[in-house]
Parts: structure tokens; sequence; C-alpha cells
């Protein structure tokens, strides 16, 4: 029972599977948490599990309820006992142009993108500390630069940002929190019209999209293999932060 335990939210789908996928590789049971992907999530754990056996739970959880992020966090450490890793990857993205915003499009994009991620990794703290693990947060290019008709989007993933750094000081010297701000890896899955494709290619100085592998192994970089790194934000970007 002495593999270590990752905790990712969102992690049923796109680039949360992917992390949980190369941290199941790694080594690491991993627990997967999911609110409307139910099929995905039971998808990747029947994967997983086939490569080795009891190395995966599933928790559905709402991260817009402080109690329900405090079972989750429960939850995951009683899955095997331990907790070392928290990857908090789960977003809600949509627009809210300045003008035609509402009180619930605040509290849902701060819930998801801000609210859960401090409250989360504020559970986990105690039982990430005996094991001198590491948060890893899932911030946005957008969090750097605002992308317009985003702004409480931006807000948030910018909250985020500061708050990897003020966590990575309140919980020094036993526990390590880093970031990574993912930059255009994979189209939303509403249309794009391929013109607002281009202008985002256009801006990107690398000239093209980014790949999930970019971003799972940066995330595996500051969980096994940065233990000299905290406070820190990487951004996945091909240099559209510049």
């Amino acid at each position: 029972m002495a593999d270590p335990v990752a905790l990712v939210t969102g992690g049923a789908r796109r680039i949360g599977a992917a992390i949980v996928e190369n941290l199941h590789d790694a080594g690491f049971r991993v627990v997967v948490h999911f609110r409307s992907s139910r099929d995905a999530a039971l998808a990747l754990r029947q994967r997983l599990e086939g490569r080795r056996p009891d190395s995966v739970r599933l928790i559905d959880a709402d991260l817009a309820s402080v109690s329900a992020v405090e079972a989750l966090a429960a939850e995951a450490v009683g899955a095997w006992g331990r907790l070392d890793v928290v990857v908090n990857n789960a977003s809600v993205f949509y627009p809210t142009p300045l003008g035609a915003v509402n009180e619930s499009q605040w509290e849902d994009l701060l819930a998801s993108n801000l609210k859960a991620p401090f409250f989360l990794s504020q559970a986990a703290f105690p039982h990430l500390r005996l094991r001198r693990g590491c948060i890893v947060n899932i911030t946005d290019v957008y969090g750097l630069r605002p992308r317009p008709g985003y702004p409480i989007y931006s807000v948030a993933k910018a909250g985020l940002t500061a708050l990897t750094r003020a966590l990575a000081l309140e919980m020094a010297p036993d526990v390590r929190v880093n970031a990574v701000a993912p930059g255009a890896i994979l189209w939303p899955e509403r249309p794009v019209a391929e013109a607002d494709r281009q202008a985002l290619l256009d801006a990107i100085p690398l000239g093209r999209m980014g790949m999930v592998a970019d971003v799972v192994r940066a995330v595996r970089y500051l969980v096994c293999d940065a233990p000299y790194v905290t406070g820190q934000v990487i951004a996945v970007d091909g240099g559209r932060s510049l």
C-alpha cells in the first residue's frame, strides 16, 4: 500500500483525463473527481484498472458546495488512507460580455475556478503535509492576459494564480504549490468560427496549437521532478502570454 495517491478534479475528460492517465502511468493511485461525465469516468477507470487493479476511485461532487468539496477531500483520503497530490483542474468556461453579466454567472465561474481550489486545498493540506506532497493548479493564459468578452473567467484564473503563490507561502515548507497556465491546447466544445481560429493562431508566437501532452508533461514535472520549486506558474502557451 505504498503507492502515492493523486486527486484530480475534473479528471474524467479532456486534459484532466490525460493528467490522470499520466500520473497513473507514473505509479500513482488516482482519485478521479467528476460531475457530469459519469460515463467517461467509468470508461477511464475500466481502462486504467485493466493495467493495475484497485488503482482508481471515482467521486461525483458539486464543487460549488464547500461542504461537498470538504467531503471530496475526506473521501479521497479514505480511499487508501493517504493523499500525496491534488491537481485542481476542474473549470467552467464561457463568455460573459460586460453589460450583460448577472450574479449567477459570477458565482458559477468563481466557484469552479477559484473557490473550489481554495477550499479543496485547505481541506487536503493536513494530509498532504504528512506526505510532503504538492498541489498543482491549472490556471490559464487568460489569467495573465485577460480575454475580451470573458472578464469573470479571466478574473477567476488570475485569482487562482495569486492563490497559487499565497498557498505556496502558507503551506511551506511541507507542501509545494505550483500552477500550469495552458494557452491554446484544445478547441472549446462549442463551435468556433474559422476566422476566430485563425486569429487565435496568429496571436501565438510559435504559430500553432499546443498539445495535451505539453500540459501533462508540465504537471508531471511539478509533481515528480521539482522538489525545490514552489509558488511558480509554468506558461504552456507557445509564447502567447509574452
